[in-house]
């Protein structure tokens, strides 16, 4: 979720295109809208998307106002509300919920430390014995990919594994300290789920969360449909990355929208209650350090209006969003089988809650201008790599007989480019605190490592040109 939103960032940085996003108005007398309302929205927002699958859902108190699927699949099959999707980091609130149920039971104590609750958890840090329940839930464990080795945590066999190689693991901080969102909370979690209840994380979730509920469509690693990826507009399908990794309690149900309404709903407090009022306030409270709260973020719209209740996820080749309005009703999910450097099901989310308040929703279709600017900049790059590289004549005579330094001095601005590229899954990776290899900066957004390879390889082709007439 953090890296595709940084990407994004740096992306409009460059390229400045947030100044193409028209702006929202307020419309506060407009009635609530009706499902023909949320529909026509959805077609058109998807229409704009440029997104090739997606599907949603709008519930509203006790009752699903809206429930479609969109598109078709890159498996050829068109999308509908039952079409299985990977819900990736929104499935940190089903774990959530799932430890919240054990607390009610008297089984998990919010405040212990995990340790006490978790055998085989330790950690070379000494600070880990401070680690309490309620620190994973909120992410201010001082857990973090900078401290634990991310690639061996992912081939962990099971949760019990898992839990035995963060023995190794640093702490950033001191517990409660601070936010940080590392996948190892919540995977931590499904093993003190594990002990707490005796059984499997997978069965405890088909047992105590997913059934009451009726979510029939839903399981935790269970089969979905192949998704994709996108570059200069063009998606193509891709093989989920790390598909056969640990299956744990940061990222891996797999559910449907009309599944996701069934979720919604009894997260408004409407339907079948999992837990109590009190639990639920919990999980969508901020913590005293962040707007972070527990599988669940805290957004305060700029407007003033009610509390969005939000949490996003990410795959590589899947996105959904999820979003509860506690004081409207409102519940919304998007997903799609897709990845890009611009996330449209979230603009399209938003866009589904600003129809809820009666407010003209800000629409979709921003991908292309990033990906408009992004394939400019390329040939851009590739353009003056040619004029150097027909230029380098002309410069070597203008510098024959000078000192090499001087000649290396003025070609090293000439390196950045390829400076940059070399350093660029290191540089991300200082960025989102997270270990970042290429195979997920192909992922993630393809067209800006195009971008940067092109810069790279125009720069190489003048300073290699302009070296070799200088030795002439």
């Amino acid at each position: 979720m953090q890296i595709k939103r940084l990407l994004l960032a740096t992306a409009a940085t460059a390229t400045a295109a947030f100044a193409l996003i028209p702006a929202t108005a307020a419309h506060a007398d407009t009635p609530a809208p009706t499902a023909d309302a949320f529909a026509a929205y959805a077609a058109e927002a998807f229409a704009d998307s440029g997104l090739p699958a997606l599907s949603l859902v709008v519930t509203h108190g006790s009752e699903v106002v809206y429930s479609q699927g969109f598109g078709e699949g890159f498996d050829g099959q068109a999308v509908t509300a039952q079409t299985s999707m990977r819900v990736a980091s929104v499935s940190k609130s089903f774990t959530a919920m799932a430890v919240m149920k054990l607390v009610e039971a008297g089984k998990i104590s919010l405040d212990d430390t995990v340790a006490a609750q978790v055998p085989g958890f330790a950690m070379a840090d000494p600070r880990f014995a401070d680690i309490t329940v309620r620190h994973l839930l909120n992410q201010t464990s001082g857990l973090s990919d900078r401290g634990l080795d991310a690639m061996a945590l992912r081939d962990a066999p099971d949760l019990a594994a898992f839990t035995a190689l963060l023995a190794d693991g640093e702490l950033q901080r001191d517990p409660g300290a601070g936010y940080e969102y590392c996948n190892a909370n919540y995977d931590l979690l499904a093993r003190l789920v594990e002990v707490a209840s005796g059984e499997s994380f997978t069965a405890y979730l088909d047992r105590e969360v997913f059934a009451p509920l009726g979510m029939t469509g839903s399981s935790l690693g269970g089969e979905a449909p192949q998704g994709g990826i996108e570059a200069f507009g063009l998606w193509s399908s891709a093989d989920e990355l790390w598909d056969d990794a640990l299956i744990g309690g940061s990222g891996d149900v797999v559910t449907n929208a009309d599944d996701m309404g069934r979720w919604l709903i009894g997260q408004n407090g409407g339907g079948t209650q999992l837990v109590g009022a009190d639990s639920l306030t919990a999980m969508h409270s901020p913590s005293s350090v962040s707007e972070y709260g527990m599988g669940w973020g805290v957004e305060k719209p700029d407007d003033g209006g009610p509390d969005q209740i939000v949490h996003a996820g990410n795959l590589f080749t899947y996105t959904a969003n999820q979003m509860i309005i506690p004081e409207t009703g409102y519940g919304f999910a998007v997903m799609s089988p897709t990845s890009a450097i611009y996330d449209e099901s979230y603009d399209i989310l938003t866009g589904l809650a600003d129809l809820s308040q009666g407010r003209e929703p800000a629409g979709s279709g921003t991908l292309w201008i990033y990906e408009l600017v992004i394939g400019l900049t390329a040939l851009a790059a590739l353009g003056l790599g040619a004029l150097g590289l027909a230029r380098s004549r002309r410069w070597a005579a203008r510098r024959e007989g000078r000192p090499v330094w001087r000649i290396a001095l003025r070609l090293s601005p000439m390196a950045i480019p390829v400076l940059l590229f070399a350093a660029y899954p290191s540089l991300l990776g200082v960025l989102f605190r997270r270990d970042i290899d290429w195979a997920q900066c192909w992922y993630r957004a393809p067209s800006l490592l195009i971008l940067l390879a092109a810069g790279a390889a125009a720069a190489l082709a003048v300073i290699a040109a302009r070296v070799v007439r200088l030795a002439k």
